[in-house]
C-alpha cells in the first residue's frame, strides 16, 4: 500500500471512531455546567443577564440529547456527516449562549475550543478546518456584537479593549494549536497501533513457518524407519509374487503409497512432535536462513564471518526465534532492494556481544529521513536533498519498523548510519557509500534465550489453527 493510499484509508476510517453516546455524554456535562453558571451568576452575584433566553438555548441542547436517545441506539457510531453536524450544533449553541451572556467578557468563551479539539481527533482534515474557521468566525462576531452583563446597580461589566483583544487572540491561537496538537497525537497513536498489529501478524506468520518446519522435520525423523521397512518388505513381496499379477499389483500399490507418504512429509506438516534441535543453531546458520529468500534476486549477498583463532571464542549458538529470523530477513531485503550490486553481511562476536552488520553499496539512507528510520509510515521526504533514490515501488517504512520492533523485542540494539566503504561524503555531509545497519545483542540475553532450550524430541503439541 502506497503512502498516499494509506493516508486516504486512514482518513476514511477516522470518521467512524466516535460513538454517539460519547458526544451525548459530553453535551450533558456542558449542559450541567452552563445551567450551573447561569444559576450562580443570577442567584448569588445578582448579575443582570438574559437568563430566560439563555435557558431556552440550554433547553434546545437538552431536547437534542433526548431526541438522539430516542432516534438512535446508544452504541451507534456516527458517520463523518453526522459527527460534523453535531459539532456544528455545539459550536452554534455555545456561541449563541455567549452572545446572550456578555460575549468575550464571559470567561467561559474558552469552551469553544472543545468541539474543535474533538473534531481534530475524529473527523477528516477538511471538516476539522471548517469547524475551526466556524469557531473563529463566531468568536470574532460575538467579540463585537453581544448583550452586556450588568451588576445589580446597572454597571456594565466590560473588559478593557486591550484585554478583550488579547482574549480574542488567545482563543484563536488556542483553537488552532489544540486542533493541530490533538490531530497529530491521535494520528500517531493510530498509526503506531496499526503498525504494531502488522508486526504481530508478521511475527505470527514467522512463528507458524518455524513451527511447520519443526513439525515436518520431526515427523520425517519419526516415520522414516517404518516407511523404509514398509518399502523394503513390499519390494520383497513384489519379487515373490511376480507370477501372481493380482497380488503383485497390491504389493506395488503398498510401495507407491509409502513413497507418497514420504513426499507428503516433505511438503506439509501437521500436529506432531516438536524437534527441539531446531530451537537453536550456530549464528551463521541463523543469518543465512534469514537471508535465503533474497540470495537469488540478482544482487550478490556476501557473508563475512569472523575467523576463530587459537584461544578465541568459538562461533556462538543462538536461539532460532521467529522475531530474530524475520527481523534480519526484513533488513537484508531492504539492503538488497536499495543496493547496486552487493550486500555485505558481517558476523562478529566477542565476550560481551554478538554483532551483525548489514551494509549495501547503494546511495545510503536519505538525509531527510535518517533520523526517523524505524518509524512506521514515513511519507515526507525532501526531494531537494534526497533526489530520486528509491527503487521502483512506493514504501512507507513499515518493513524497517517491523524489523526494528521484532529485533528489539529479542534484546537487540539497532544503529542506522551511512557508510563510506564504497564512496565518500558528499558536499551535504551525506555519505555516498550505502546504508549500514548494526544489530547488536548482549551475550547474556542470547544465553537466556538458550537456557530453556533443551535438545531432543519434545511431546506432541497441537499447532495453532492455520488460516
Amino acid at each position: 500500500m502506497a503512502a498516499s493510499e494509506f493516508q486516504l484509508f486512514q482518513e476514511q476510517q477516522r470518521s467512524n471512531w466516535v460513538r454517539l453516546r460519547t458526544l451525548v455524554t459530553l453535551r450533558w456535562f456542558a449542559i450541567a455546567g452552563q445551567a450551573t453558571a447561569i444559576f450562580v451568576a443570577v442567584r448569588f452575584y445578582d448579575l443582570q443577564i438574559e437568563a430566560g433566553l439563555a435557558a431556552v438555548v440550554i433547553f434546545v441542547s437538552i431536547i437534542a440529547n433526548f431526541l438522539s436517545g430516542f432516534l438512535y441506539p446508544t452504541n451507534k457510531r456516527l458517520s463523518e456527516r453526522e459527527a460534523f453536524l453535531w459539532l456544528v450544533f455545539d459550536i452554534l449553541q455555545l456561541s449563541l449562549l455567549l452572545f446572550l451572556t456578555g460575549g468575550l467578557n464571559n470567561p467561559f468563551a474558552m469552551l469553544v475550543m472543545a468541539p474543535v479539539t474533538i473534531a481534530a481527533t475524529v473527523l477528516r482534515l477538511n471538516s476539522t478546518i471548517f469547524l475551526g474557521l466556524l469557531a473563529i468566525a463566531m468568536m470574532s462576531i460575538i467579540s463585537r456584537y453581544h448583550l452586556p452583563i450588568a451588576t445589580a446597580e446597572g454597571v456594565v461589566l466590560d473588559l478593557p479593549v486591550l484585554f478583550q483583544f488579547g482574549f480574542w487572540v488567545a482563543l484563536m491561537i488556542g483553537v488552532v494549536f489544540l486542533a493541530i496538537y490533538a490531530r497529530q497525537v491521535t494520528t500517531e497513536m493510530h498509526t503506531m497501533g496499526e503498525a504494531l498489529v502488522a508486526t504481530q501478524l508478521a511475527l505470527a506468520r514467522e512463528q507458524k513457518l518455524t513451527d511447520m518446519g519443526g513439525v515436518v522435520a520431526a515427523a520425517a525423523h519419526e516415520l522414516g524407519t517404518p516407511l523404509a521397512t514398509i518399502k523394503l518388505v513390499s519390494s520383497e513381496l513384489m519379487e515373490e509374487l511376480s507370477d501372481q499379477p493380482a497380488l503383485f499389483e497390491d504389493a506395488e500399490l503398498i510401495r507407491s503409497q509409502a513413497d507418497r507418504c514420504r513426499d507428503i512429509l516433505h511438503s506439509m506438516g501437521r500436529a506432531g512432535k516438536d524437534d527441539l534441535h531446531l530451537k537453536k543453531a550456530p549464528l551463521e546458520t541463523v543469518v543465512r536462513e534469514a537471508a535465503e529468500p533474497h540470495l537469488n534476486r540478482g544482487k550478490k549477498v556476501k557473508f563475512d564471518v569472523a575467523p576463530v583463532k587459537d584461544g578465541a571464542l568459538t562461533q556462538p549458538t543462538v536461539p532460532r526465534r521467529p522475531e530474530i529470523i524475520h527481523g534480519l530477513r526484513n533488513l537484508i531485503q531492504n539492503a538488497v532492494d536499495f543496493s547496486r550490486t552487493t550486500v555485505n553481511v558481517d558476523i562478529n562476536w566477542s565476550d560481551d556481544a554478538v554483532t551483525i552488520r548489514i551494509a549495501d553499496d547503494g546511495r545510503g539512507f536519505p538525509q531527510s529521513v535518517i533520523g526517523r528510520i524505524g518509524d512506521p509510515y514515513v511519507k515526507r521526504r525532501r526531494l531537494s536533498e534526497d533526489g530520486n533514490k528509491r527503487p521502483g515501488y512506493e514504501g512507507m517504512g513499515l518493513g524497517l519498523f517491523i524489523a526494528k520492533t521484532l529485533l528489539e523485542r529479542s534484546g537487540a540494539k539497532l544503529t542506522f548510519s551511512n557508510s563510506r566503504r564504497h564512496g565518500h561524503a558528499s558536499w551535504t555531509g551525506q555519505a555516498t557509500g550505502g546504508a549500514t545497519i548494526d544489530v547488536t545483542w548482549p551475550r547474556e540475553i542470547l544465553a537466556e534465550g538458550l537456557s530453556n532450550t533443551n535438545t531432543g524430541i519434545g511431546e506432541n503439541q497441537p499447532n495453532v489453527a492455520w488460516p
